[in-house]
């Protein structure tokens, strides 16, 4: 019979060796005030770039007024359009656009576009961006602000991102908005969105020329126009799902510089109230993150419980040694996830259960799996947008 206390001691040396690679070899992704764009200078420019915004919109009734009016109140300097691509709305999408932009006295510099139907072989959102694209084409903008129909931005998030582009000689800046976490659901599943989604895309490696790392968070992405004409512009990466992180790759894959910050002054307006909204969050895109790879998917199930769940399982082990070592990884996986809490200005008695977090994501990823095997992959507003298996 196996030794069953060495076999555990081997599980908790593991998993502990796990947490020490991640907190000291992974681009300190956790460290997050280095990254926060609300704690870094603003900068100044002599001459600001020509900025068109292009928001993709599909049924996006309960936050466009919400989006467009904080739009049309950037305090940007420079010459600055918005353009709203009305993707095939079923709802008061476009209406409510207009009217906003009405009240916000920018009814002359926000555009409303409708979407063309949807060709075969681009995703609903990439398709409704190379409309915004063309429709900007004759304004010859120095940069696209890509940003979503449910996200209000603080009055100088454009300014910010411009200063940053132009001062630093970036092809692309993003910044990941503040999701909301007030439900009991968000509040225990949001934070490690974010926590993982770095965890996944350094920022200090995002923006090392060095590395071949590139990483956006799609909501807010500022990209300049000959860097996007230099990789063959949105129709390269049409059949991306995760069009973000294809965008930065094809970027820098091409020599331009990037950068990602974080933010609390700009918002996201999308609530997810129930659990079950959150699992199709995280299920939209889970599998297509693993290149649609039963072996990657093993893998991934693999190391997820070793570096969440066998921690947590045997710190509680009679014996001594064993205890020792996984509660040495719990507590570096607590430690790490602290700055995340204290980002979302959540208590930090919430880093104990990071573990239950990752079981449901877990999960997630395995259903995401499941339904691109039954046809129902990357499923958004409607759509099923990855290949089918």
């Amino acid at each position: 019979m196996p030794d069953v206390p060495l076999i555990a001691l081997a599980l908790a040396a593991i998993s502990l060796i796990i947490w020490i690679a991640l907190t000291f070899f992974r681009g300190a992704f956790w460290q997050l005030y280095a990254f926060d764009d609300d704690r870094l200078p603003a900068g100044s420019l002599a001459s600001w770039p020509r900025v068109v915004a292009v928001v993709p919109a599909r049924d996006e009734a309960g936050s466009i007024a919400a989006a467009v009016d904080s739009l049309a109140g950037q305090d940007y300097p420079g010459e600055y359009r918005v353009i709203v691509v009305d993707d095939h709305s079923t709802d008061a999408t476009a209406a409510l656009a207009v009217r906003a932009a009405a009240a916000a006295g920018a009814a002359g510099r926000v555009q409303i576009c409708p979407a063309a139907d949807l060709p075969p072989g681009w995703t609903g959102k990439l398709w409704a961006m190379q409309q915004g694209v063309e429709a900007a084409a004759r304004v010859a903008p120095d940069f696209y602000w890509f940003t979503d129909a449910d996200i209000a931005h603080a009055p100088d998030t454009l300014r910010r991102l411009a200063a940053r582009g132009v001062s630093q000689g970036l092809d692309l800046a993003s910044l990941m908005v503040l999701l909301q976490a007030r439900s009991f659901p968000e509040r225990l599943l949001i934070p490690p969105f974010l926590y993982f989604f770095l965890k996944l895309y350094p920022p200090r490696w995002i923006a090392d020329l060095s590395s071949k790392m590139g990483g956006a968070a799609g909501g807010c992405v500022l990209v300049r126009r000959e860097a996007l004409e230099r990789f063959g512009g949105l129709s390269s990466i049409r059949e991306e799902v995760i069009d973000d992180c294809a965008l930065a790759r094809r970027v820098k894959h091409t020599g331009g510089g990037l950068w990602m910050g974080v933010t609390r002054r700009s918002v996201s307006l999308r609530a997810y109230t129930t659990f079950g909204e959150i699992r199709d969050l995280i299920a939209r895109t889970a599998y297509t993150q693993l290149k649609y790879s039963p072996l990657l998917l093993f893998g991934t199930i693999l190391g997820m419980i070793l570096t969440y769940i066998v921690p947590v399982l045997l710190s509680f082990h009679p014996a001594p040694h064993v205890w020792r070592t996984a509660l040495a990884a719990w507590a570096l996986m607590i430690i790490t996830f602290l700055p995340t809490l204290r980002f979302y200005r959540l208590s930090p008695l919430w880093a104990p259960l990071l573990p239950a977090a990752a079981a449901f994501y877990t999960w997630s990823t395995w259903l995401s799996a499941w339904r691109f095997w039954r046809g129902q992959g990357g499923q958004w507003k409607g759509r099923a947008q990855a290949p089918k298996s």
